[in-house]
Parts: structure tokens; sequence; C-alpha cells
């Protein structure tokens, strides 16, 4: 019954009712196409809308957006993916009414039994080859219909069906042994290795599977000779060869290879037809242009047709596709997901020249990690820095121990020089890696799941980072990255990371940095050492400055002193009782810098910054440079509304004379009430301002509230205003115990207390 079926989808006078489950995917949709193409009535379902299935959808479908039994009701044939199992609500209505459930191969193959059909297939390259050889044959004249695996930009789309030509371009899935139902006119052999040992029990069994599609193959079996497998399945009469030897049938001599194509030199039998450019880069894809190359040949394709196609060729979409290409930063995203693939695609990114290569790998299948590991661990010894992901299991169930530490630790045993981490989530690859990228790195995400997911998030970012770079340079240095973590840069360990860190090093790379933000619209922080601030676990949008160079400077000019913003204030203490100068022993111990002491009017022991302003010199709204003197600035009890929008870049502040001797003491004691009152621990230093009725800590302490605790946050039982991370806490933890706080000074004291630390962030993280 089943072939009986099969057979009606070669004459499109006698359409049918079909209905694939799993329409959404990649090789379905191309099918979905064809059918359309070939005048049947279509539907199919998938578990969500895509852009895919609306394109479909305009074409024809009738979509269902979840599987369901309704979707089979009056079919002749149901066709699923592979990812589809017994189980799935579509299927057993199918086969409880006794409708024909077809394997996408098979139908492919009867719809390919209208045509001539070309099989590419291989271990891995039968993409970008099909799409190759689709789009010479077509720039030949002889109007084939093809089926690709992706997305092919200069095809129009991944399938299409065209009435008036003889060939069918199809690209050949061996993973499931579905390619023995293809009888072809003739067939590109690619590679054949050892791969989906989860259904094969080895290369023999492999081999015997290309054996038979090639024994169904009337015309020609065009193959890699320097693939020695695919060499010996090949050989025979019929036999077309392609490779770098010259006594192949057809062989390249590369000429030149560049970020974005292909030089070389073309021979058949030794005989020079001339010079072709690959409009894509990679020694892999040159020997992928070959295949296309022979069989066009062999069609009836002139060189020059054929000249003109692979001139005009732009690649798939994940196929060493280039989403950023900036003077800093380049990024690139590739399918590959097999050892071999990997191999050559990190080969040509190193031909691009990069500073350094950084690799985010997610690796496919756990029986293909686990198998294959050790190919993996010698894969990846292009990289500079390799980061990897959970597997991506496709429909596999987990193997135990299997994971992607796995393929770290075999690369870590093959190779010395490669920095490797696990980041488990596509949430922390996208923000560890991105934060590891520096100017020069070609940064490449791999794999056959989600994680272009990662490469698209950075690369929508690094225009922006892209012009920062380019401003510090500009103006005397500096440094910018994305992802940056604020747990790095807050004294209580806490906090996500900032969309885009910026240090400037002097006043006018500071001043052009601001102008740039503002102009784009792009929110502003500056921090020092984030000693009275808690940044949410979602981190932070847009820009945060951290001035350094500079700014950390400390002048004395009499009985002042001039510091930049990011001068600490223990190292203004130090150089106020150097130059015999009182007035400044406050500061010692607090762990924050002069600008956000300005910011907050920070004090301590009876004192507070604006006792000793002079002057603030500063950077306003539109990025000019300003100063004002004491008598012109605002400022209250911790806080300074006139530096809400505008930033601290230095100020003058005075002191007196003083004996040796006092200053020290003055010190001694300042440090010793410290060492004795406040926690040794991480904290933000007091986390609620005192309210009227006395000290925040006291009232802490009276309502019994010292060593309270939510997850690794507690109020210390040193001081009870402080609340100290015991080790991994997270800003949810720490709100989580001030709203206790303040809910119990409420109810039982009437009080409300107000914090003094400064919350800023989001409360969940940037999305992918």
């Amino acid at each position: 019954m089943t072939h009986a079926v099969l057979s009606l989808l070669k004459e499109s006078r006698h359409p049918m009712r079909i209905d694939l489950i799993g329409v959404a995917g990649s090789g379905m949709s191309g099918l979905a196409l064809l059918l359309l193409g070939l005048g049947h009535k279509v539907s199919g379902s998938d578990k969500a809308t895509t852009l895919e299935t609306e394109r479909l959808q305009k074409l024809g479908l009738q979509f269902f957006p979840q599987h369901c039994d309704k979707e089979v009701e009056d079919c002749d044939m149901v066709i699923y993916s592979s990812a589809i199992k017994p189980g799935n609500v579509a299927y057993e209505a199918a086969y409880k009414q006794g409708i024909p459930l077809i394997r996408r191969a098979e139908a492919l193959a009867a719809v390919m039994a209208n045509k001539k059909g070309v099989v590419v297939c291989g271990t891995h390259g039968k993409t970008t080859t099909s799409a190759l050889t689709a789009h010479v044959l077509r720039q030949g004249g002889l109007k084939p219909s093809h089926y690709v695996g992706a997305e092919i930009p200069i095809l129009g789309s991944n399938a299409h069906w065209d009435a008036e030509g003889e060939l069918f371009v199809a690209e050949g899935d061996e993973s499931d042994g579905t390619l023995v139902h293809f009888h072809p006119e003739h067939a590109i052999v690619l590679n054949i290795e050892p791969e989906h040992l989860d259904f094969y029990d080895g290369i023999e069994a492999i081999k015997a599977v290309f054996r038979q599609v090639l024994s169904q193959t009337r015309g020609h079996w065009v193959f890699c000779a320097e693939d020695p497998v695919a060499s010996e399945v090949c050989a025979g009469s019929q036999g077309v060869s392609y490779g770098w030897d010259r006594d192949h049938d057809f062989s390249a001599n590369i000429l030149a290879m560049k970020p974005d194509h292909s030089v070389f030199d073309v021979y058949q039998r030794g005989m020079l037809l001339g010079n072709a450019t690959l409009g894509i880069p990679g020694r892999h894809n040159v020997s992928n242009a070959l295949a296309a190359i022979a069989l066009a040949t062999r069609c009836g394709v002139t060189f020059e047709a054929i000249q003109h196609a692979l001139r005009t060729f732009r690649g798939a979409k994940r196929r060493f596709e280039i989403r950023h290409s900036g003077e800093h930063f380049t990024v690139v995203d590739d399918y590959g997901h097999h050892p071999s693939e990997i191999a050559a695609t990190l080969a040509t990114a190193k031909g691009l020249n990069a500073e350094r290569i950084v690799c985010l790998f997610q690796p496919h299948r756990y029986s293909r990690t686990q198998l294959l590991k050790k190919e993996f661990g010698a894969s990846f010894a292009a990289v500079d820095e390799l980061f990897v992901t959970d597997v991506y299991p496709a429909s596999e169930k987990p193997l135990p121990g299997v994971s992607g530490e796995t393929i770290l630790e075999e690369v870590r045993l093959q190779n010395d020089h490669t920095k490797t981490a696990s980041t488990p989530t596509m949430l922390i690859a996208r923000d560890k890696v991105g934060n590891a990228l520096r100017p020069g790195d070609l940064l490449i995400t791999l794999g056959a799941g989600n994680v272009h997911e990662v490469g698209r998030c950075i690369a929508r970012d690094l225009p922006v980072l892209e012009k920062l770079c380019g401003i510090l340079e500009d103006n005397g240095g500096g440094v910018a990255r994305l992802y940056e973590p604020m747990s790095r840069h807050t004294t209580w360990l806490i906090g996500g990371p900032a969309q885009y860190w910026i240090e400037p090093r002097n006043e006018a790379s500071f001043a052009e940095v601001v102008r740039y933000l503002r102009s784009a619209s792009i929110p502003i922080r500056v921090i020092g050492r984030g000693s009275n601030l808690l940044v949410k676990d979602g981190g932070i949008r847009g820009a945060v400055i951290h001035p350094k160079g500079d700014f950390e400077n400390v002048v004395v000019n009499g009985n002042e002193i001039t510091a930049g913003a990011g001068a600490r204030l223990k190292k203004i203490a130090s150089t106020a009782r150097k130059a015999g100068i009182g007035g400044f022993e406050w500061m010692e111990g607090i762990p924050g810098n002069l600008g956000g002491a300005i910011r907050m009017n920070a004090g301590a022991m009876g004192a507070e910054t604006f006792d000793q302003i002079v002057s603030v010199r500063f950077i306003d709204t539109d990025g000019g440079i300003k100063e004002k003197p004491l008598a012109e600035i605002t400022h209250h009890y911790r806080s300074v509304p006139e530096f809400e929008e505008r930033y601290v870049v230095s100020a003058v502040l005075k002191g007196s004379p003083a004996p040796q001797t006092e200053i020290d003491a003055k010190l001694a004691a300042s440090h010793h009430k410290r060492r004795a009152s406040q926690p040794v621990g991480a904290s933000a230093g007091c986390t609620f301002k005192n309210p009227e009725v006395c000290g925040a800590g006291k009232l802490i302490d009276d309502l019994s509230l010292k060593g309270r605790s939510v997850g690794k946050a507690v109020v210390s039982d040193v001081h009870g205003n402080f609340i100290v991370n015991q080790g991994g806490a997270t800003a949810r933890e720490v709100l989580d115990l001030v709203a206790q706080i303040k809910e119990k000074a409420l109810q039982e004291r009437g009080v409300t207390l107000e914090m003094e630390v400064k919350v800023i962030g989001e409360d969940q993280p940037l999305q992918l």
C-alpha cells in the first residue's frame, strides 16, 4: 500500500491530500514547497508558528500551530520528520485510521522520481554543495528543481519545483539509512566517515548504504578523491574524481583565500580550464565547488557559465555566515557539528588572520559526543579560547557522564594552549563569551542546535562596542567590553552583567564617550568601586562607565588636594597624611572612590564629603566639561541631586595643617572603630539611612534581626545595619532580606526604613 501511495507523488495530475507532521523544520518545509509545486493539497503542523510556516501558508499550506488529530482528517498520506516518534497525537491518529505514514526521505525520493535526480550525499558539506550545484546548473540554463537543508538566499528558498527542467538536485540524508530509497541519475559523494553511530554498527554498515545508492545510480558518481573511503566505495567506470591532485578528473590550485571569497585555477584531467572566484571562503568550499563543477561540466554547462555562477554564489544560512564584520571584531556562525566539519571551518577562520579565534560550540547528540570525543578534542586545535555548552539532544535521551564537559576534557588532554570554559546555557554562554571578546578577535559559533542565537545577540551589540573602542583609541586609550559581571565591581560582590562596560583614561575620552552614548540614547551609569551599590541579578541595560588612569591621580597643592573621580578615599587619606594635611582621616577604611563619595555625599566619623569640597569638575549633560565651586552645588545628607545626570571627573578638597602624631592618632582611631564595629565580610556598608529615632543598626539589633538570612545574604552579627554576602548571594536574596527588615521595623516600631544603598539594574537578564 505504501509503495502504491508513494507512486502517486510522481503524478501531479492526481493531486493528494498530504499532511506533514513537523512542517517547520528545514527539511520538512522544503518538502512542503515541492508538494505544493506538484499541485497537492498540503497541510502541516508544528509546535509554534514561525516565519517559515507563515511563508508556506501564503503559498497554500493549511497550518496547525500544534500537533493534533484533526490535521490528518481525510488525508491520503501523512509524512513525518525524524523528530516525530510514535506517541505523537497526529502520528497516532493517522495510524489508527490506517492512513499511510511515510518518512520524509521516502517521500522526497518519490518526488525526485519525477525528474533526473542528482543526490548529494556524505557526512558533511551536503547543504553547501547541493546549493552550489543547483545554482551552477540554473546559471547554465538547465532549470533544475532543488531541495537543500537550509535557507539559501541566492536560490530564493530551500526547495523549488521547476516544471520545465529535467534535473532535480537534492541533499540526501544518510543518518538513518533512508538514502537507499533514492534511484538518481547522478550522485555526488563528498565523504564517508564514522558518523550516526547510534544507528549504524560501524563504518562497514555506512559503506553498504552508499554502495547501494550508487548501484541504483544510472549516470555519474562524482566523488572526492581526497577521502579514502569515498574513493574506495566509488571506484568504477561511472566514477568522476575531484581533489587537489592533477591526476584526478577535476582538480584545483588555490590562488587566494579572502574573508569573503576564494580564487583558484580549475583543471580537467590536468588541463587548465580557467580561473574561478567562489563567493564564499574556505579550502573545504573550494573542494565542494569542484564537485559542482564536475557534475555541471558532465551535464553540458559551459565553463563561462560556471565561472559566473561561482562568483555570484553567497552560500547557505549558517554555513560560515558572517554575522558581524567590523574594524575590531568579526562574528561568524556555522552549522558544523562533526569533527571534520569543525576542523575545516576553523581552518577557514584561521585564514582570516584574526588576532585570536574565540569559539562557542554546542555539541549535537549525546551519542556523537561520546563516540567521537577524541576527534572533537583534536578538531579545536586552532582555537585560542573555547566555550562549550550543554549537549543539544535532538531526539536523544541523555547518556550518563556525557556532557559538554566531555569535549572540554579531551581538548585539555590534547593541547595546553587553548583556554577552555563550560557555559551550559545559552544565556551563560552569551554573557561569558561576549565578555571574553577583545579587539582583534574573531568569534565563531558552531553547532546544529540553537547556538546561533548567541552569535546573533552578540553581533547585535557589537556596533556600539565598535564605536566605543574607536572613541577610546582616538582619545588616549581605554577599555570597552560587553557583558561585564558587576559582581567584579561592587564591594557586595553581587550583580549581573553591564551591557557595555567602559573604562576611559582621561577627561577627553570620558566626555566623548558620554556625547556618543547620549546621541545614541543609551542609558549611562558611572560607578567607582561600587561600595554603596546593589546591582540586580539581571544586570544593567546600557553603559556603565568606570573612570581609570588619570582619574586615579591625587595631587597636593598647599592645604588642598586635587583628586580624580577614580581615586580611592584611602589613597586620598594616605596622601594627605604624607603632606601633613589633617581632616581626611575619616576616609580611612571606606572602600570607595571620590566620584561615588561626591555623588552620595558619603561620610563617617561625624564628617561628610562636602565638608571638604572646594570645587567639583564634571561632565555636563551635553558632554561639555565644567567646574562649580561648593557654593553653587546643592547637597544633602547622602544625596547630591546636582550629579544625578552629570558625571564627576575630579574635585578640589581642602584640609588644614596638622601634626603628624595627631593625624596618625585619628587614622588609628578611625581604623580601630571600623574594625571593631563593622564586619569583615563582603558588604555595601550601611544598608539603611539612620532614622530620626535612633541609629539603624541599633534598631535592627533591638528587633533581634542579627543573624537573619535569606539564602547567602545575612544580617551581620557585628553591626545590624550591614548585610553580608556569605558567598554567592544574589541581589534577589538581599532585597528579600531588606523587605523583611523593613516590614518588621514598620510593624513593631512604626519606623519606615529607607535604604542608603543605591539599587540599580534589571530583575531579569537581557534576553537573547
